[in-house]
């Protein structure tokens, strides 16, 4: 867990420098929200990805994700959100790289705890 952590609080102190970089107040509702679909997307798909041990093909993951993506720009883009700056983009990758991470140590977490506890 403690590799956990270390992932979130990196991500954390990061986040605060790309939001300072790019001048992005993170809690204002519609950032928030933005951020943390990108955040659980990248989170969830990979971590589901890695826990059943690549069971399910990469792209077909990459397309969920880039379907889920998409989805909130389309989302945005009819409720008259201009989410569609460079400064944008960019946070957004942020975003669904460091959920991708964290998902990806997590599910190698509890992976291993689970194995761990049938060796007993």
């Amino acid at each position: 867990m403690k590799s956990v952590g270390i992932v979130m609080v990196a991500g954390f102190i990061l986040l605060y420098f790309v939001n300072a970089a790019f001048k992005v107040d993170i809690w204002h509702q519609e950032i928030l929200i933005h951020s943390a679909i990108r955040f659980f997307t990248g989170f969830i798909a990979i971590g589901i990805w890695f826990f059943l041990k690549h069971k399910i093909r990469f792209m077909n993951v990459l397309y969920v994700i880039l379907a889920v993506a998409f989805a909130d720009d389309i989302w945005d883009y009819f409720r008259n959100i201009n989410s569609f700056k460079f400064e944008a983009e960019l946070h957004s990758a942020y975003m669904l790289l460091w959920g991708a991470l964290a998902g990806y140590v997590f599910a190698r977490h509890l992976k291993n705890k689970r194995d761990k506890r049938w060796e007993l």
